[in-house]
């Protein structure tokens, strides 16, 4: 992720900084997180949380193959989550990955990184099923609605930063 430039990537407001911003990746901080989930982060993950750890992307729709509870082509993200505890949307934030599963009853196959416009009810996830927990997971949308289906978005992380689309992309003419 190396190759973005921040300014592209994110939006900049009061509220991402407040609810999904987190303080700066530390190797430290990386390594507690990972053994907390108990998976290996993909490197284009991590490579993004040190360029701004969490945040809300401009581009925040990802194309499918298959209708979503979204759209009949595309999913949409609110944002995406920070390598961290402090913040609510971080991966092990109050409202964090294993909070979805714990609570809201989502399947464990790997890491809830990124919510929905739907309000908990759809989320994005690092699949790590076909890979091992050290693996590079593939992108799945899991939605709630529909007795949590699973489609798949994007083979791994990198793939659907690149992926993301604007709004305007998707306007019904």
């Amino acid at each position: 992720m190396s190759d973005f430039n921040p300014n592209e990537i994110w939006e900049q407001s009061e509220y991402a900084v407040k609810s999904r911003v987190d303080v700066p990746l530390t190797d430290e901080l990386l390594a507690s997180i990972e053994a907390e989930l108990g998976y290996k982060l993909p490197t284009a993950y991590v490579e993004l949380a040190r360029i701004q750890n969490g945040g809300i992307p401009k581009k925040t729709n990802h194309r499918t193959s298959e209708r979503t509870s979204w759209a009949q082509d595309h999913v949409a993200i609110t944002g995406i989550f920070a390598i961290g505890r402090s913040k609510t949307y971080g991966l092990c934030g109050q409202i964090g990955s294993q909070f979805m599963i714990d609570e809201w009853g989502y399947p464990p196959i790997g890491v809830y990184f990124a919510d929905c416009p739907s309000a908990g009810h759809d989320m994005l996830c690092l699949d790590y099923r076909g890979c091992g927990a050290d693996g590079e997971p593939q992108v799945v949308h899991v939605d709630q609605e529909f007795d949590y289906k699973t489609t798949f978005v994007a083979k791994d992380f990198a793939s659907f930063i690149r992926g993301l689309e604007p709004d305007e992309a998707f306007d019904e003419e």
